[in-house]
């Protein structure tokens, strides 16, 4: 069982920024990889999301600017580096990964993926 493990979230003042990595141990991460978030009373969505060993990204309109996601050579981790923060940026933000051989269908939703973190929690004040 793969169990991806969120790390780097905490408080910021809006206009902030903050670095979130997700890891893998043990498990090169393959097909796409990304990251979700869900604020409270409201649907998870999709934020940020990589194609593994590409240089291919996508982002949801809301962070598209903001947000970069990347990983690393080893392909275990992937970050998400997020600035100029806003408070409508608050939520438990989650790594997504996929089952080897899966095929990625939609890099942002999560019918796309198999494995979940736990989620770290962001919250950004006005």
């Amino acid at each position: 069982q793969v169990q991806p493990v969120e790390s780097g979230g905490g408080s910021v003042q809006a206009g902030g920024s903050l670095r979130l990595s997700c890891t893998t141990s043990g498990y090169t991460l393959s097909n796409c990889v990304a990251w979700f978030r869900q604020a409270p009373g409201k649907a998870r969505e999709g934020v940020a999301g990589i194609y593994s060993g590409t240089p291919h990204t996508y982002y949801a309109d809301s962070v598209n600017g903001r947000f970069t996601i990347s990983q690393n050579n080893a392909k275990n981790t992937v970050y998400l580096q997020m600035n100029n923060l806003k408070p409508e940026d608050t939520a438990t933000y989650y790594c997504a990964a996929q089952s080897p051989g899966a095929r990625c269908a939609t890099i942002l939703s999560d019918l796309t993926y198999d494995y979940w973190g736990q989620g770290t929690q962001v919250t950004v004040s006005s």
